[in-house]
Order: C-alpha cells, then structure tokens, then sequence
C-alpha cells in the first residue's frame, strides 16, 4: 500500500549514474518489500495486537535506516533538528495511519487492504478544493467520485446476507482512517521537508512509532516464538530495506518515471493472497479495489494523461 513515510535522503552524497532501468528495478523492488512487509504484518496479527506489531515494525526498520546513514555518513550529524515539534505531529499522524492500516491488514485480504492505500491522493482533492480553493479538471474530480464508489462496492458484501460481516466492516473503516491520516501526514512532511532533510523525518518517524507501540504493552502483548517472531522481525527489516530501494531508485530516475510502478502493489497483493491463504476478494469487491487504484492514477496522472490528448488533438 502506499507509504506516508518519506524516503532516505539523497544530498550530500556522489551521484548515481542516470539509469532509467536500474532506478525501475529498484523501484519495483522497493513496491515488492512494501508487500511482504504488509503479508508479514498480516501474518503477525494471528497472535501479536497491533500495539507489538507497529513497535517490531518501527524498532527494526531503525536498523537498516541507521546503517545506510552510518554508511552516507549522514548519522548522527544528519539528525539535528530545529523543528521537533513538526517532527512530532507528522510523526504521530504517520503512526496513527500505521496503526489503521495494521488493523485493515488483520481484517482484510490484503488486496483490499490494499487498494484502501490509494484512497489518500483522492481524499486530497475534495480538501484541496475545500481548504485551499484549488480547482481541479473535470477528470480529477470525476476520479475522486469513481473512488468513492469503489470503496461502497467493496463494502457491499459486508452487507449481503442476514448478519454484518464484522470483518469487513472493521477493515474497511480502519482503511478509510488509515487514508485519512495518511493523507494528514504527507501534508506535514511536505511541511518539513522545507528545512529538515528527508532521513532526519524518517528516523524521527520510526522513533516516535516504536515508542508508541512499545507503550501499548501494558495492555498486553503476545510471547512469539519461532515463525511469529519472524514475522515480527522481518516485517520491520522488510519495510527498512523498502525505504533504502527507494531512496536509490529516487538517486537513478526521475521520480515521475518511477511513479507508476507503485501500482504493482496490487498485483504483489493479489499474488499473495492467492498463493499463500488461498482466497481472493469476493467479484464485487475486487471489483471496486480495481476502481479504486484506477482512480487513485487518474488524479496521480492527470496532468500527463491532458497534455497527451492536447498533443492527438
């Protein structure tokens, strides 16, 4: 699913050779570690509450984080901050969307879970007509509400039958939270980003979330073993080496290159649920995961797409 984290910073460093495929085999490598960490954190809920699993998450990723920095020499030096209060709120919405999207992957199919992902550049548009009187194209807005409408149609097998299919339910709602402090949270790193390097706001991010999960075992955690804690682990390894892919594939090509290969995520989705637990969404709801990140494109790419037709015209 979409990430809110910003990835590794990319000054101060030799350049990267310009390559366009390099930076796309990375970036597809990048959208594939994003996916397993999302099956391996759906693996984890079997036993562990979400409270454990963002703190294996957020500890672990810390890891490979600091070690590319170390190796960048960006650590501790890259660390100084003048803005721990921004650091702070951006953190604790990223972690809030963590936390949403843990649930949604506990209760979903990780297709759908998925899709809920690319909800955030939809919600993006009706608060950017509302709050900065932005005034988007015909295609924009029509995406936006074609969105909409998938999220109703993957909802609508939770309402087919004499009973609510609790699961859905509670995975979906925890999707659209999850898109909506999602959302909150790119507004604030954009916000940072302004005067703070992007690998002082990732650092501080994986900090602040693995303290938040850490304070949520008083309520309980789970005692894993074998494969559960591997699960715990590697999703926290998966999602810190996702952040390095990125980041280099960012350092090879450009980032509207690279763009459209986070929709791969779907297919990593599908893949996995298929492969490993034996199911796929019911019709109707792939249906609408399809419409969503359909959508989702359309408003990511709908600069390009009118520039394309002017030029058939």
């Amino acid at each position: 699913m979409p990430r809110c984290e910003p990835s590794l910073p990319v000054n101060n460093r030799p350049a990267r050779p310009s390559s366009a495929g390099s930076g796309v085999a990375l970036r597809l490598a990048a959208t594939g570690l994003f996916a397993v960490m999302s099956l391996l954190v759906r693996l984890a809920s079997v036993e562990a509450p979400v409270g454990q699993i963002v703190f294996y998450r957020s500890a672990y990723a810390l890891l490979p984080i600091i070690a590319y920095l170390i190796w960048h020499g960006q650590f501790p030096s890259g660390l100084k901050t003048r803005r721990p209060g921004g650091h702070l709120k951006r953190s604790l919405f990223g972690c809030a969307a963590m936390f949403f999207s843990f649930v949604s992957l506990a209760h979903l199919p990780l297709a759908l879970a998925s899709a809920l992902g690319f909800l955030a550049p939809l919600l993006a548009v009706p608060a950017a007509m509302v709050f900065l009187r932005e005034r988007p194209g015909a295609a924009v807005i029509g995406a936006a509400f074609a969105g909409f409408f998938g999220v109703v149609l993957m909802l609508a097998p939770a309402f087919d039958g004499p009973s609510l299919d609790r699961h859905t339910v509670i995975g979906v709602a925890a999707g659209l939270a999850m898109a909506v402090t999602t959302a909150a949270a790119k507004v604030e790193i954009k916000a940072l980003t302004a005067t703070e390097a992007s690998g002082t706001i990732a650092f501080y991010f994986a900090v602040v979330c693995a303290l938040a999960g850490l304070a949520t075992w008083p309520l309980g955690w789970a005692s894993p073993v074998g494969s559960s804690l591997g699960y715990l682990i590697g999703a926290g390894f998966a999602g810190g080496f996702a952040h390095i892919a990125m980041t280099e594939a960012l350092a090879r090509a450009p980032a509207s290159t690279l763009a459209p290969f986070e929709y791969t995520t779907m297919l990593w989705a599908l893949a996995f649920d298929a492969l490993i637990f034996g199911l796929l969404p019911s019709p109707m709801s792939l249906a609408g995961a399809l419409v969503v990140v359909t959508a989702a494109a359309v408003v990511a790419f709908a600069d390009k797409i009118v520039l394309q037709v002017q030029r058939i015209g």
